[in-house]
């Protein structure tokens, strides 16, 4: 298998068989010395990185200083791990001993393909998760098959919407984006079916809505889960029979569109709540993605940030180690979303200089939150190094109570951020989920002098919902 170009850099000093053909054939470049690594690393950035853990001068902190420097690049490693905790957490595959050429190179093959699906979809990362989103997209993209993304807010549904419809067939017709949680139910009906002159006030000729202009295209509908149980009827029929009425009509107007819905929100409780129709969500999820958040995607925080300073400066930023592990460690409530404003801070105060502990830590105080991760263990025996990722599984149980604090406090103004803090953290008795749910609501509330729409912004769920735990809290 010839790639013609160098595509893998080892470093180590034993002659693997399976390294063999790669170096007769010219895609694998080799060093035996840490200094040349890394000067390498600067000439060459290969895609994939090989560590050989029997070289004698292989050690953690050679791989985070090369990790720094390109982090989106695959690292392999040839052995074991030797009980390096960071190298565990930074290295992508480690290969056995007895791995043959052929082997070997179908394995730098598919990741390569993989890279390259990666780039085509717009997609930043090395993350298991990202990656077998991407499969799945490659797979759904041909098809005109209904599909449903599932995650949290500032995950990047919309980035895998779009990737599905410009990889498909209907790349050439209308790509139409609309939020369902941002229009009440009147306003929603009539812009997604259009409506005919006189059907309400203000409806002064006919109007074509989102189906009818995205005909031979695909329709995105982001939080799906917002959408009332009279409109839901009317999605279904559309998925369906590809017809529909616009409002206050009675002409039968058909419509060729490729639906694509997400939803933050888990759609089988609103079922169970009788807020969302069973038989749309199963005609909806057909083929299904699950975006997890950035908490479960490490491997993809580092490149994310070089892709941002490239954006933003057009060049990349060095990240100091201890910065790396304070940015590797939190949990990113607010996700790719969150990350993409770290960036936009941070290229102001730092300006060209590395990116430094303090950069990070004042851009996490400013937001409100407080840093409750754990540091990466290093430099500890094997004993601590467990005794400390057993608690920080331990901390992880609450992590539901956190986020829920996170979220409101991501939005909330600053001057009620350490009010709602403090309470959070310091009431005289115990708090249920359901009671602290109520308290921040109320909190938000006030703080927007009462205006439901805005708090529901504020909190990142749709009006309806807001409406829906008022009620349950007795407080409409």
């Amino acid at each position: 298998m010839t790639f013609g170009i160098p595509q893998v850099l080892f470093f180590g000093e034993e002659e693997y068989d399976f390294l063999s053909s790669a170096l007769d054939e010219g895609w694998l470049l080799r060093t035996s010395e840490a200094s040349q690594l890394v000067e390498a690393v600067k000439q060459q950035p290969v895609p994939i990185l090989i560590f050989d853990s029997s070289h004698s001068q292989f050690s953690e902190s050679l791989v985070i200083r090369v990790y720094r420097k390109i982090p989106e690049a695959e690292f392999w490693l040839v052995g074991d791990l030797n009980g390096h905790y960071l190298s565990k957490f930074l290295v992508d595959a480690v290969l056995p001993f007895t791995i043959t050429g052929r082997e070997f190179g179908d394995k730098v093959n598919d990741c390569l393909k993989v890279r390259e699906r990666l780039s085509n979809y717009n997609m930043v990362g090395k993350s298991a998760n990202l990656k077998h989103n991407a499969e799945i997209i490659s797979q759904v993209a041909p098809t005109d098959i209904s599909t449903l993304i599932i995650g949290p807010s500032g995950a990047g549904k919309e980035l895998v919407a779009r990737a599905v419809h410009e990889n498909s067939k209907r790349k050439n017709k209308p790509y139409i984006a609309v939020n369902c949680g941002a229009f009440a139910e009147t306003l929603l009906e009539s812009e997604l079916f259009g409506y005919e002159k006189g059907a309400f006030t203000g409806a002064i000729g006919r109007r074509e809505g989102i189906f009818k202009r995205a005909d031979g295209g695909t329709v995105f509908l982001d939080e799906i889960g917002e959408t009332p149980p009279s409109l839901q009827v009317r999605l279904l029929r559309v998925l369906e029979e590809g017809a529909f009425y616009r409002v206050g009509g009675g002409e039968l107007v058909r419509s060729d569109v490729r639906i694509i819905a997400a939803t933050n929100r888990e759609l089988l409780d609103a079922i169970q709540d009788g807020e969302f129709r069973e038989d749309l969500y199963f005609r909806l999820g057909a083929m299904r993605i699950n975006l997890t958040g950035l908490a479960d995607r490490k491997a993809d925080i580092m490149p994310l940030i070089n892709h941002f300073f490239r954006k933003e400066t057009g060049q990349t930023r060095m990240v100091a180690r201890n910065a790396m592990e304070r940015l590797l460690n939190y949990g990113w409530p607010g996700n790719v979303r969150q990350l993409r404003n770290f960036v936009s801070r941070t290229t102001v105060i730092a300006g060209k200089g590395e990116i430094s502990e303090s950069h990070v830590m004042q851009f996490l105080e400013e937001q409100g939150f407080s840093d409750r991760s754990l540091p990466v263990v290093t430099g500890k025996s094997p004993q601590e190094a467990e005794f400390q990722l057993i608690y920080q599984a331990l901390l992880s149980l609450g992590q539901e109570v956190r986020m829920l604090r996170d979220i409101i406090m991501d939005n909330l103004p600053a001057r009620h951020e350490t009010v709602v803090e403090e309470e959070v953290h310091h009431a005289d008795s115990p708090m249920t989920m359901d009671g602290m749910e109520e308290q921040l609501i109320l909190k938000t509330l006030e703080s927007v002098g009462g205006n439901r729409r805005e708090a529901a912004r504020k909190l990142g769920i749709g009006e309806r919902t807001l409406y829906r735990k008022l009620k349950k809290y007795g407080e409409l």
